[in-house]
């Protein structure tokens, strides 16, 4: 381990646990990730900032009063409420205070007089008090003061106020994705569509303003299955589990620093109240039918959390395809005509466990499994020429039967411990264990002219991705206007792959094919980083948070078991600046950072994917990682009832990791698609977005997102030699969502989505669209609920169509996905929960330092 590492760990071995303060932060303030707020200053200073209105012209005494706060419900203390002394005849606050961590307070040095005391807390009822008559010396001790929770019950279901579509805090913005009525029976990549700057293509690859270069986090953890293909792992995930979406355009230094243009965070739907529940989930459709059990119970210290999902799917495509190559004054056409039936099954099951070691410890433990059966069929009618200035000549056609098996099992565990100190000062350990093993093998019929197989291919590719993660952060507020933070992590990935091809005649007898011979890959890498972070906020409410982190990577790589592969070792410096500052209601701020983007699982693999013989893939060990620096400016503000955000970005990347496509040597006519650090890209961009409410049961949200690229790299020149090439272009999209609550428990909702063509280095990308309606009915007093969503219910599905150019290559592909949709969803809760005032837990590891598989 690097020595500053072991420095800051040494550091934290050697803290001491301070004394607990007596003031906890002002509502709306502190808290991680948000503006410093409740540190330390004088007793006076401090009040007026728990107390709004509170002036330096309180009367003074030698009177005192006291007492103790409680939750009605349970009995415990509440901490860190607001204790406010108010004139009876003005209703004005005169002093004030909080209570401590059980739930004490004191008011002393007041005046002879009439009081009113005033308690409030966020999740509480406030409650005033009776006149209180106070005489000179008097040391009144009110006793057990009782906040009842502020939450409004119909029948057994507590219903708490509802929250925006979107909300922007400081460091990111959240799609609060719960109110959506049309994501019943869908899954994460239904959900991502309809998130601001976001947009996902019909193979579920995700782009954050025209960028794949991104980190994917769940609860704000990695997984080894989104390492190894984000687009794979969002289909897992269950749409009705998902609370919220983040999106974080200029992470801190806090965060790890791989996502070129930012971090996604997808947040679950979590138990926080107290008792014991059973949801049910179902949901049945043309193309997509789903099951969810998941139960909750929670009691005194411990709280348990179990579930199971489980959803099939059932897609069909066609494609045509169209490319010529050209070689050595040679040139090959083919034209092929494809169907696919797609069979995905995916299944999710999850335990997680919460103590609470002491009032101030806590310990979070979680185990989820994960597994994968995707299953497709297709056929393949290719027909091939020869020719070009003299015409194309017919050379053979070629009819192929594949069955395509990508399954993959997946664990992760995690152990989070959290010691709180006193508000915003606290102490987190984080381990996580991951594991994940891939099967990606085909089998190929190749048929003769009666539909007989003449020959056969098989492709055998195992994979396993293992993570092992340490981390240690730590964070205290300086002063009343500052916080700091520090921490170091340490990452062991490890990822071996082995292929193999065989091949057989007519009689099924497979033996190793020696065109494509077999191979490995064992890749190690090693991850070493510190951080420290700094936010200050200036008297004129300027908020300055600025940080840099340390990583350095070690790599060893082996193929075929011995062949060392030379890949250096590198160390990155990657600072970042944040700056907010909010004037009459209008929110303004400024970013910058720099980001490091490592290469993924897929990008690294060499196998030789040739289930498509005119679209073989293959990846590159010996990637190198990029570095983009990204530059922002951002504008919000409220309008009455409509909230606005506009946005500018820049983003400047030099090593960049980019697919290109060039010609077979083995297989005529065939185009290998691979990864290689060739070029430069340049992206600049706006997003424009709103969120309206129209009426108080009419809501409207949708923006428009564009930017401009210019891409420069290396390809390969007609006469074998390389060639510098380039492309820019311009791409737009757009979504807008209505919701509509109607009486007697029903409620609307409408969405639409597009994404125009999206620029390449060698050609362009066709754009694509969505749109669905849902209508849900509210049964049982809330416990359940019945809906009916239909999407892409006109036409006949989504049609894209792929342009690539370049010296080599000339080719035109179109898919079309019938995927129209219509689908019953069906949801119901047991149980009974009572409300609980909300916990802090632990945080868990959050690996967000590789490239995603776009």
């Amino acid at each position: 381990m690097k020595p500053f590492v072991s420095i800051i760990l040494v550091f934290f071995s050697l803290l001491a646990p301070p004394a607990r303060a007596q003031f906890g932060p002002p509502p709306g303030g502190g808290g991680p990730g948000g503006p410093p707020g409740g540190f330390s200053g004088s007793d006076d200073r401090r009040k007026k900032e728990f107390v709004p209105g509170l002036t330096d012209e309180t009367p003074k005494g030698n009177a005192r009063i006291s007492g103790l706060l409680t939750d009605s419900t349970t009995g415990k203390p509440v901490e860190y409420a607001t204790v406010a002394l108010l004139n009876p005849k003005t209703g004005k606050p005169i002093d004030g205070t909080t209570s401590d961590a059980k739930g004490k307070f004191a008011l002393t040095k007041l005046a002879p007089g009439e009081y009113r005391l005033q308690y409030s807390f966020i999740g509480y009822k406030t409650v005033e008090s009776k006149v209180l008559r106070l005489d000179k010396a008097t040391d009144l001790n009110v006793g057990s003061v009782s906040l009842p929770p502020d939450v409004r019950v119909l029948g057994e279901v507590s219903v708490t106020g509802q929250r925006a579509m979107i909300e922007e805090k400081v460091d990111r913005l959240v799609y609060n994705a719960e109110k959506d009525l049309t994501a019943k029976g869908g899954d994460a990549s239904d959900i991502l569509r309809k998130v601001p700057m976001l947009s996902v293509d019909l193979d579920g690859n995700v782009s954050l303003r025209g960028s794949q270069n991104i980190r994917v986090l769940i609860n704000n953890k990695p997984s080894t299955i989104v390492a190894a293909s984000v687009a794979d792992a969002l289909k897992q995930l269950p749409a009705d589990m998902i609370k919220s979406v983040e999106v974080i355009t200029s992470p801190s230094a806090k965060y790890d620093a791989e996502g070129a243009a930012g971090i996604i965070n997808i947040v679950t739907k979590k138990n926080t109240l107290h008792g014991l529940t059973l949801n049910v989930d179902a949901g049945v459709g043309l193309r997509a039918s789903n099951l969810g059990l998941n139960g909750s119970y929670r009691q005194g210290k411990l709280g348990i959390t179990l579930g199971g999902f489980g959803r099939a799917m059932y897609n069909r495509a066609s494609s045509s395809l169209d490319q010529t190559t050209f070689r050595n004054g040679e040139s090959l056409r083919s034209v092929q005509q494809g169907t696919a039936f797609d069979k995905p099954l995916f299944g999710q099951y999850s335990l997680g466990l919460d103590y609470d070691l002491a009032k101030n410890q806590s310990l979070t433990a979680n185990v989820r499994f994960g597994t994968r059966n995707f299953r497709q069929e297709q056929n393949q009618l290719t027909y091939n020429y020869a020719g070009l200035n003299a015409g194309f000549v017919p050379l053979d056609t070629t009819s192929r039967d594949v069955d395509r098996k990508d399954l993959s099992n997946s664990v992760d565990i995690n152990v989070d411990y959290i010691r709180t100190f006193k508000p915003q000062q606290e102490w987190t350990i984080s381990t996580q264990y991951s594991r994940t093993g891939l099967v990606n093998n085909f089998d190929a019929d190749m048929l003769g002219a009666f539909g007989d197989p003449t020959r056969h291919q098989r492709n055998i590719n195992h994979n396993i991705n293992g993570e092992l993660t340490f981390q240690t952060d730590y964070q205290t507020p300086l002063k009343t206007n500052q916080l700091f933070e520090v921490g170091a992590k340490v990452i062991r990935r490890q990822v071996d792959s082995r292929y193999e091809y065989q091949t057989a005649l007519g009689d099924g007898n497979y033996f190793p094919d020696l065109t494509n011979p077999s191979g490995s890959l064992n890749y190690q890498q090693t991850i070493e980083a510190g951080y420290l972070s700094y936010t200050y906020v200036t008297p004129s409410k300027y908020t300055f948070k600025i940080g840099t982190r340390y990583e350095h990577t070690g790599i060893t790589a082996r193929t075929n078991e011995n062949v060392t592969l030379n890949i250096p070792d590198y160390s990155n410096l990657v600072p970042s600046v944040n700056i907010s500052k909010t004037i009459k209601g209008t929110t303004l701020k400024a970013a910058y950072n720099r980001r490091i983007q490592r290469p993924g699982l897929q990008q690294l693999n060499p196998n030789v994917n040739a289930a498509n013989p005119q679209q073989i893939s293959v990846g590159n060990p010996t990637l190198s990682p990029e570095l983009t620096d990204n530059v922002e400016l951002s504008l919000s503000k409220n309008i009455r009832r409509v909230y606005l955000n506009a946005a500018l970005f820049g983003r400047f990347t030099n090593n960049a990791i980019t697919m290109v496509r060039l010609p077979s040597d083995t297989l005529a006519g065939g185009i290998i698609s691979t990864f290689q650090n060739i070029g430069v890209q340049r992206t600049y961009g706006a997003n424009l977005f709103f969120n309206a409410t129209l009426t108080s049961r009419w809501t409207l949200n949708g923006g428009l997102d564009g930017y401009y690229v210019y891409m420069q790299g290396m390809t390969q020149g007609v006469d074998g030699k390389s060639v510098t090439i380039s492309n820019d272009g311009v791409s737009i999209g757009g979504r807008l969502m209505t919701q509509v609550q109607l009486p007697k428990n029903w409620s609307i909702q409408g969405f639409t989505f597009f994404r125009g063509g999206t620029p390449q280095l060698q050609g362009r990308m066709g754009g694509m669209y969505m749109y669905s309606v849902g209508i849900r009915k509210d049964v049982a007093q809330k416990r359940g609920s019945i809906g009916l969503a239909a999407e892409n219910f006109l036409g006949n599905g989504v049609r894209m169509q792929t342009v690539l150019n370049s010296p080599t290559l000339s080719q035109v592909s179109v898919m079309n996905l019938y995927n129209q949709n219509v689908k019953l969803t069906f949801t119901y809760r047991l149980g009974k929960m009572t409300f609980e005032p909300p916990r802090k837990r632990a945080k868990s590891v959050s690996n967000d330092d590789v490239k995603s598989e776009g």
